[in-house]
């Protein structure tokens, strides 16, 4: 017997919670199986073999995020959506909620594309993650099945390069990259299938939001806005972009309050969904038109649509920055207590995804001077099992709160170098190192020369 094949991603970490009811007897290859189909579904294009490590935290969170999408304003995509959710529920060891939900991402794609033919391009990722599935079911005979189905499309239909995947296959693993936070490759890839097959909007405008956010919003150099402006024109509909573009001329000291006006009530028109522009348009009303009437439009969102998971957490994120943009001894009180009952309500609502969230309740009940309800919120965390950057993530703001608030250096200092210590690169990592750095200049530190050799013998 040979060992079943296992995806590049799960080489590094196991799915999760395998007895979920799934048919696992088989987990082994029988001796007639073709003994290079190993090969035959490590060469596949599909989420299997597109190197997505991820840990378990983050697959919870990218769940939560697609859910939040809708089959609504996500239309366009509903085939990437379903196929993606496939996979992340296989690698959280859901596997028949997997099959499911890839079965689902066929037919979504067939509706789409609205072709004489059930079959195209667009199924290649589709039928190699069902192959893949298929062969961790033990179900060997399918999974040769839709092998045979991958060989017949990319016959049937080859890539205009003889270097690069069908376009179709270069977009859907743009549009996955995406969602694992790596805009730049997903650019290069959105730029190949443009360059092949230049007549889809979506990929357009999708290239463009990578760019955006590859370049962190903040500053956006000339070009890029033109990039901007240019796929508003052909994308109209995609409120998202719109309230991007208001906020590049915002940048540039144009005057968009009407036009932000305008934009909100078509927002709030709109089906609820992550791609409704709701997220982008109170950053704009927060950062460029006011403070206040961010949360005033955030209060309407909740009006219109108080059983939505998704216009809470953005409502609960535009009181938080209401709240931490008053000083402590201006500190409105009940906009306090309603900052704090949103992040409650969110985080019941995202268990399994809501971290920072629970970071920013300990904070508000730091700054509202509920200095025990804070500490049991940063105990509770510290004591989860968390992967390493969300525990240097804890760690880094725990030992905030003890060196600002409760003046309690040398412990705040132990959990600097307990975030330093985790052998991760992360932005909380960097910054507890640069922290440590200058406590042990500091000339009445009583630690410094623990500090000092932490430092030295710490492995950078």
């Amino acid at each position: 017997m040979v060992p079943r094949l296992k995806s590049r991603t799960e080489r590094s970490r196991k799915p999760q919670n395998p007895d979920n009811g799934c048919r696992m007897s088989s987990f082994r290859t029988p001796s007639q199986l073709e003994p290079d189909l190993e090969s035959h579904l490590e060469s596949l294009e599909c989420h299997f073999t597109w190197d997505l490590d991820l840990s378990r935290s983050k697959l919870l969170c990218l769940r939560d995020a697609l859910e939040d999408i809708g089959p609504e304003l996500g239309y366009c995509w509903l085939g990437h959506i379903y196929n993606l959710q496939g996979f992340v529920h296989h690698q959280l060891g859901l596997l028949e909620d997997a099959r499911r939900l890839l079965c689902r991402a066929a037919e979504a794609f067939r509706q789409l594309r609205n072709t004489v033919s059930d079959e195209g391009p667009w199924l290649v990722v589709n039928y190699g993650n069902m192959a893949w599935l298929h062969h961790q079911l033990g179900e060997w005979a399918r999974s040769g099945e839709y092998l045979s189905k991958v060989g017949a499309l990319m016959t049937e239909y080859p890539s205009p390069s003889a270097d690069d995947p069908h376009p179709e296959i270069c977009a859907e693993k743009a549009w996955t990259l995406m969602k694992f936070n790596q805009k730049l490759l997903a650019v290069d890839y959105f730029q190949k299938a443009i360059r092949m097959q230049p007549d889809m909007v979506e990929w357009h405008t999708s290239r463009v939001l990578a760019l955006v956010e590859a370049s962190k919003k903040q500053n956006l150099d000339s070009d890029i806005l033109e990039k901007v402006k240019i796929a508003k024109q052909h994308d109209p509909e995609n409120l998202h972009l719109v309230a991007l573009y208001l906020e590049a001329q915002a940048q540039k000291g144009a005057r968009i309050h009407d036009e932000a006006q305008k934009l909100a009530r078509k927002v709030l028109a709109k089906p609820v969904s992550s791609y409704s522009g709701v997220k982008p348009l109170l950053r704009l009303y927060r950062t460029h038109v006011s403070m206040d009437e961010a949360v005033d439009l955030a209060e309407e969102a909740l009006e219109r649509q108080p059983n939505s998971r998704y216009i809470k957490k953005c409502a609960a994120i535009c009181y938080k920055r209401k709240v931490f943009s008053q000083s402590n001894k201006h500190l409105d009180r009940s906009l306090m207590d309603r900052a704090i009952s949103l992040h409650k309500q969110t985080i019941a609502l995202y268990p399994h995804s809501s971290l920072k969230m629970q970071i920013s309740l300990a904070n508000m009940y730091v700054k509202s001077n509920q200095r025990v309800e804070a500490e049991d919120a940063f105990k509770e965390l510290l004591r989860r099992n968390l992967d390493p950057e969300e525990e240097q993530m804890v760690c880094s703001f725990y030992a905030k709160y003890l060196q600002y608030s409760q003046k309690e250096r040398k412990k705040s200092v132990r959990f600097y170098m307990r975030a330093a210590a985790i052998p991760h690169h992360s932005f909380y990592r960097d910054d507890s190192i640069r922290r440590l750095e200058r406590m042990s200049e500091e000339k009445r530190q009583p630690m410094s020369g623990d500090i000092e050799h932490f430092l030295v013998h710490l492995s950078i």
